[in-house]
């Protein structure tokens, strides 16, 4: 059986894009078709080490939703790391703590508008009803939210990005 040889992607945004820009990310597992993710175990893992990275500020994270073998997130990175260092560290680390095999690399798209950024989060949120996994989108387990500010804080009246 041959080989496939993939490119390698860019995932560098050229100099003149907005630092502050939010990400549309699809990581897959290897091989695709089998269920990696969506075990309780495995799952409580995985959307705690989104929620490390978030509080960590390695990113921010505006949603996140497990599916059997691939993830969605839709986060912003700092400005002093690139995509590819924040995306690569964090699979390594759950490849290492969970063994998860994934798949080289990662699909991304730079949101460019917040029309485009409400339709990507519903996109993420009803992934599972369109897979035909459960009938509301609420249903789901395996979805990450950031947790909302405390009222009364700074933090509750600001945008994250």
């Amino acid at each position: 059986m041959a080989h496939r040889i993939y490119k390698r992607l860019n995932h560098e945004a050229p100099h003149w894009v907005d630092a502050d820009a939010d990400y549309f990310l699809t990581l897959c597992a290897d091989p695709r078709g089998k269920n990696h993710f969506c075990q309780q175990a495995i799952a409580k893992e995985l959307l705690h080490a989104i929620q490390i990275y978030h509080d960590k500020q390695l990113w921010y994270c505006h949603v996140a939703v497990l599916m059997p073998d691939h993830l969605h997130l839709l986060v912003a990175i700092p400005p002093d790391k690139t995509l590819s260092q924040v995306v690569g560290l964090w699979k390594r680390a759950i490849s290492r703590n969970l063994s998860i095999p994934w798949q080289r690399n990662f699909f991304d798209h730079r949101l460019r508008n917040e029309e485009n950024f409400g339709d990507k989060c519903e996109y993420i949120l009803h992934n599972p009803v369109r897979a035909g996994l459960v009938e509301r989108e609420e249903d789901w387990p395996y979805t990450w939210l950031p947790e909302p500010p405390p009222l009364g804080t700074a933090a509750a009246t600001s945008s994250p990005s």
